[in-house]
Order: structure tokens, then sequence, then C-alpha cells
């Protein structure tokens, strides 16, 4: 595994430097990586700086400590509408949603390696990249149901491009576990390896990708991006007033106070 230099640790995100990768690592691992404000924020600094930086030819998403992400994380509390209700539009469309285009729009292969759990935002994040790796023991997750919400940073649309509407449908209306041999089987990622040798699996396809043809990986995902992700931006402005929607309901505020006391949710379909 190639060695890395630390380039600007933020306060939730570390950047990372190995010739011509750059390695991302969500920094939150006392909170599985969960996203709070602060954690939007650096990630966002972080991936708009690579992708700026023409000398980046690769960049290698992943988690410090025992998972990816686990997704938002609901103890942080939210911001609040007029109306009383958490505002998680504005969240979605300043703080996730450029992250999410940045990502597909970056000139560059982006790799996620997924260890533990992609849960949530952290699944999406996950799914924005090019190329998705995962550790055995890895999972995949649209958590939103379980406490009443909707597939949002994406997840719309990466999981039914990769996967169809099918299989898109179950996971969403589910919210079941998606364990990485059966992700892999199903075609929503593209390598799984044992836990200990994730890390270096990565490492080796970013380094490849960055000693590549960086203009000719660049315009293959533009012409991808086009035939696949061509309505990505109006599916997340759809995400955003869908989900914020779902913020104003008595079921969302009960399966946020369910996820908090650890008990099973109780929804009215209100």
């Amino acid at each position: 595994m190639s060695d890395y230099e630390l380039v600007h640790a933020y306060d939730t995100v570390n950047l990372h430097r190995s010739g011509g990768v750059a390695r991302i690592e969500l920094n939150r691992p006392q909170k599985m990586n969960a996203w709070d404000t602060q954690l939007g924020l650096d990630l966002r600094a972080a991936v708009d700086r690579t992708s700026a930086d023409d000398e980046v030819r690769a960049v290698l998403l992943t988690g410090a400590g025992r998972g990816f992400s686990s997704g938002a994380d609901l103890s942080a509390g939210f911001d609040l509408t007029p109306e009383g209700h958490p505002d998680l539009r504005t969240v979605l469309v300043e703080r996730y949603a450029p992250i999410i285009t940045s990502l597909r729009a970056a000139p560059k292969p982006v790799i996620a390696a997924v260890g533990g759990g992609a849960v949530g935002i952290g699944c999406s994040l996950a799914l924005a990249a090019d190329l998705v790796l995962a550790a055995e023991s890895a999972y995949f997750l649209l958590a939103f149901v379980n406490i009443g919400l909707v597939p949002d940073g994406g997840a719309s649309a990466f999981i039914p491009a990769r996967i169809g509407l099918t299989r898109a449908t179950e996971l969403a209306m589910l919210g079941e576990r998606l364990p990485a041999s059966k992700a892999l089987d199903w075609g929503l990622i593209n390598a799984v390896h044992p836990d200990a040798e994730l890390a270096g699996a990565a490492d080796a396809l970013a380094q490849r990708l960055a000693a590549g043809p960086t203009l000719a990986h660049a315009g293959a995902k533009r012409q991808l991006n086009a035939w696949v992700y061509e309505g990505l931006d109006r599916q997340l402005a759809l995400e955003a007033e869908t989900q914020q929607e779902q913020a104003a309901t008595k079921d969302f505020a009960e399966g946020a106070a369910a996820f908090l006391q650890k008990r099973a949710p109780e929804f009215k379909g209100v």
C-alpha cells in the first residue's frame, strides 16, 4: 500500500495525498462517521479542493474506524423552518447536493472503499463514486424509511441506475441491510475484498487509475454522466422537496425519537 501524506486535517475529514491520488477520509470514528454540520462543510471543502487540483488524477473516499458512514447524525438536532419543522431542504440543497454533484462532475475517477456500514447519506456518498469496493463485512442500507424519510443524496438516481427499479424499490421501501456479497451479485458495487485487504486493493486501483490516461478517464465519465445521470440535478431537487415534506410529518418525528430512544417506531401514516 502506498504511503500517504496528510495534506490537510479538517475538523472531521482528513485529506491525504500519494502521488496523483487524493484520499478523503471521513474522520468521526466515535460516531461511525455520521454526518453533522461540520462534516458536511469539511467534506465539501475537501471534495472541491481535490476536484479543482489538476495534479490529483484519482480520488479515494474512505471512512476512519469501523464504518464508512452511518448516515446523518440525528443526535446533532436540526435547524427549524419558520413553521417549526426540521429544515432538511436547506441541508440537502446547500451542503449535501454540492458534494454529490462535485464528485460526479470531477474530471477524474472517484473510488469508494467501504468498510462496515454505508448507511443513508453514507450509502449515497459511496454510490456517487465511479467505482465502489467493499470489505466482506460491509453492508449498504437505505435507512431513511426506518425513520419515516425518503432517500436523498442522489440515492434515488444512483441505485436504480446501477441495479434497476425492482431492487431499488426493495432497498428504498424495506430499509434492510444489503450485505456486500449480495450488493456485488446485484451489480451495485464493483468488487468485494477480505476486510484486511480492502485498503490495499483500493489503493492499488487508485494508483492504477492515477497512472492512466486522465483525459480519457474524464471523457468516459462525461459520456456516462450524460447518458445515465443527465437529470441528476433535477432528481436532487426532487429529493430535497420530498424530504422536506416528510420532515413535517408525525411519522418522521416518531421515527427520529424511536431511533434515539433505541426502540421500534409506531408509524401512523400521518
